[in-house]
C-alpha cells in the first residue's frame, strides 16, 4: 500500500538513529518539494542580471568578462525581451576573435530561453529540468510577464542545503552585538527562516518587505516599529516604493493567544 507524504515523514522521523541525521534532513527536503513552488525560491526579477545586446560593444564585452554567473540572460532593451542564454564557457571563444565579436556572434553561442509557470511545484520542475535538459528557467506569471528565474541548483539546495562553506551565512543578514539582525528587506522569508532558524510566516508574501507592507497596508516611515508573530521589526530605511533595511529582534516569549500577532508598536 502506498504511503502519503506525511506518513513517509513519520516513518523517516521514527527511524531515529537508523538513518543518519544528514540523510534524514535530505529525505525531508525531498518530501517537502511537493509543497514548495518555484515562486518560493526564485531569484526575483529585480535581482536578475542580463546583458542588453542593444548597448555598445565595449559595454557588452565588459559585462561578459566580469559576469559572475554561469548562465547569462541575453536581452533586447529590458528583461521582458529575453532572446537567449549564454553559458560562461562560451565567452572565451567569443573574446578570442575581436574582429568577429558582435551581437550575432553572441547569439550563435546562446540557447533559447526556457520558461516556467510561477506556481509549478519544485518536484515537478525538477522532473521538467531533467526532461528538457535545462538548468535555468525564467519564471512567468499568468500574463507571461517575467517574475524571476529559477535554477536546478536552487532546487537541489532545498534537498541538500546551501552549496557554501557556511550554510548559515547570507549577505542579506548581519548579526548585531545585541542579538538583533540587520536584514535587507528584499530578502526571501524562507531564506531568513532557514538561516536563522526563525518562524516568520511564509504563507503570504515571499519577501520581508512584502510581509511588512501587507501588515501595515502602506509604506512605513523610517523609525516605525511593529510586531509580527514573535518578532519586533524596526524600519531603518525606506524608499517611496519599498522598505529597504530593517532591524529584527526575536521576542523571548511567544505571543499569548489573545494578542494580535501583527501589531504596530510605534512610529517616530
Amino acid at each position: 500500500m502506498a504511503l502519503s507524504r506525511e506518513e513517509l515523514r513519520t516513518v523517516v522521523k521514527e527511524a531515529g538513529s537508523m538513518i543518519p541525521k544528514r540523510h534524514q534532513q535530505m529525505l525531508f527536503g525531498i518530501l517537502d518539494l511537493e509543497k514548495v513552488t518555484v515562486e518560493d525560491i526564485m531569484v526575483p526579477r529585480n535581482e536578475v542580471i542580463g546583458i542588453d545586446l542593444e548597448t555598445d560593444r565595449d559595454e557588452i564585452e565588459s559585462q561578459l568578462r566580469n559576469c559572475r554567473h554561469t548562465r547569462i540572460p541575453l536581452i533586447n532593451s529590458n528583461l521582458d525581451n529575453i532572446i537567449g542564454v549564454i553559458h560562461v564557457r562560451k565567452i572565451p571563444e567569443l573574446l578570442e576573435h575581436p574582429d568577429e565579436f558582435n551581437a550575432d556572434a553572441i547569439m550563435e553561442k546562446s540557447v533559447e530561453p526556457y520558461y516556467v509557470p510561477i506556481g509549478t511545484p519544485l518536484h515537478t520542475q525538477l522532473s521538467n529540468f531533467q526532461r528538457e535538459k535545462r538548468r535555468l528557467g525564467f519564471v512567468v506569471d499568468e500574463y507571461g510577464d517575467i517574475q524571476g528565474l529559477v535554477t536546478l541548483e536552487d532546487i537541489l539546495e532545498e534537498i541538500v542545503g546551501e552549496f557554501t562553506t557556511d550554510p548559515g551565512y547570507s549577505h542579506d543578514i548581519h548579526e548585531q552585538e545585541d542579538g538583533s539582525h540587520l536584514i535587507d528587506a528584499s530578502a526571501n522569508i524562507r531564506d531568513i527562516n532557514k538561516s536563522l532558524k526563525w518562524t516568520l510566516d511564509t504563507e503570504g508574501p515571499k519577501t520581508l518587505n512584502g510581509l511588512i507592507i501587507e501588515t501595515l497596508e502602506n509604506i512605513p516611515e523610517t523609525g516605525t516599529s511593529l510586531r509580527i508573530g514573535d518578532y519586533i521589526i524596526e524600519i531603518l530605511q525606506t524608499t517611496k516604493q519599498a522598505v529597504k533595511t530593517v532591524k529584527v529582534r526575536p521576542i523571548s516569549k511567544p505571543l499569548a493567544n489573545n494578542i494580535d500577532n501583527k501589531t504596530v508598536i510605534s512610529s517616530q
